[in-house]
């Protein structure tokens, strides 16, 4: 979860099971975007934003042939905690790591 994402996703997922971990847990809330995105992939996780900022990001990693572990983006006033969580968990079930590899997906679904 990138630190612009509302703890109560964050908690929403883990209630429902969904290991998460926060770029406040893993020490990088104060990251910039491009190493948050780097360390998804070493940690082969898929990041969820609602920072437009990462958009760019992936799609210029996209674009150069770089690969980025998967970003999930939703606007932070186009989606309800309980659309994304929901969303969030069906993504956590249906996709493989190898699935969401230097794929942007869009919330709600």
């Amino acid at each position: 979860m990138d630190h612009h994402v509302p703890a109560a996703v964050t908690g929403g997922l883990r209630r429902r099971g969904i290991d998460v971990l926060t770029a406040s847990e893993d020490g990088a809330s104060e990251w910039p975007d491009d190493r948050i995105l780097h360390r998804a992939l070493e940690l082969e996780r898929i990041v969820f934003t609602m920072d437009q900022d990462f958009l760019a990001l992936a799609a210029d990693c996209w674009r150069s042939g770089r690969e980025f572990g998967g970003v999930v983006f939703a606007e932070q006033t186009g989606i309800e905690v309980g659309r994304a969580v929901t969303d969030l968990e069906l993504i956590a079930h249906a996709c493989t790591m190898e699935e969401m590899m230097n794929w942007i997906q869009y919330l709600p679904l």
